[in-house]
């Protein structure tokens, strides 16, 4: 479904998409906020037809909420609220964050979804390494979508014969040591950073969605997957998203 009607305004958006909420930060003008609808509906619908699937997906059941230039934190372009379920976008400085953050509300979304036993803050990426590490396979819900799921996270986590770290997780882990911090390496960073490339890799219009998995300074520091590894990372992707759309498309 597409708004084909009158101007394009985030209350249309959030009727289309179900999206439980959108919220406006204070210091956001008129101009400001109609400039934001376009940019955001651009993004939203390249990230359905990205991910083949219905609105319903993109706006997790109804459970995600919005917000712009609203809710910002010092030197953040965007970020994701697990406790309160909410997507934030700085107003000057949130566009090419929306992939990454939309898959952060996914990942956060299927925690308790593809395990069992585990509490609704937990994001499914970081359940799947530690059930990995400790091979607690019996933890994971037998479905075939949360199979598919899993062979996402073990492309981007693993090498390919599943042995040791992948050369993304490598890299990570080097620049977490060399800026002392505990970032880049966590499953749910990894992973938001993987699907980025998966949503650039099929070159989407809106570069409010996605831009910089192929040319940025993180690019340069290996913090996105590249040759082999993005290839593999990106089929999982591919194989996973297309068939939880049909899914979605046929209820």
């Amino acid at each position: 479904m597409s708004i084909s009607q009158g101007p394009l305004n985030f209350v249309m958006i959030r009727r289309q998409f179900d999206f439980r909420g959108i919220e406006m930060g204070r210091w956001v003008t008129p101009e400001e906020r109609d400039r934001a609808a376009l940019n955001f509906h651009r993004a939203l619908e390249d990230l359905m037809s990205v991910l083949q699937g219905p609105e319903v997906l993109i706006s997790l059941r109804g459970t995600l909420g919005l917000q712009y230039g609203k809710g910002g934190r010092p030197g953040v372009a965007a970020h994701y609220v697990p406790a309160t379920r909410q997507l934030s976008l700085a107003k000057n400085a949130g566009a090419g964050s929306l992939a990454h953050e939309w898959f952060h509300a996914f990942d956060h979304y299927m925690g308790d979804k593809m395990f069992q036993h585990v509490s609704s803050s937990h994001f499914a990426s970081a359940s799947w390494l530690n059930s990995a590490q400790l091979q607690l396979s019996r933890n994971k819900k037998p479905h075939p979508l949360n199979l598919l799921l899993a062979e996402c996270f073990k492309a981007i986590m693993l090498s390919e014969q599943g042995d040791e770290p992948s050369n993304l997780f490598k890299a990570s882990r080097s620049a977490d040591h060399k800026l002392k911090v505990i970032y880049y390496a966590k499953p749910e960073e990894m992973a938001a950073r993987a699907f980025e490339a998966f949503v650039e890799d099929t070159k989407p219009t809106s570069t409010f969605l996605v831009r910089g998995s192929r040319h940025s300074e993180e690019v340069k520091l290996g913090l996105y997957p590249q040759g082999e590894q993005r290839l593999r990372i990106n089929q999982a992707f591919h194989d996973y998203f297309s068939l939880l759309g049909r899914a979605l498309s046929k209820v």
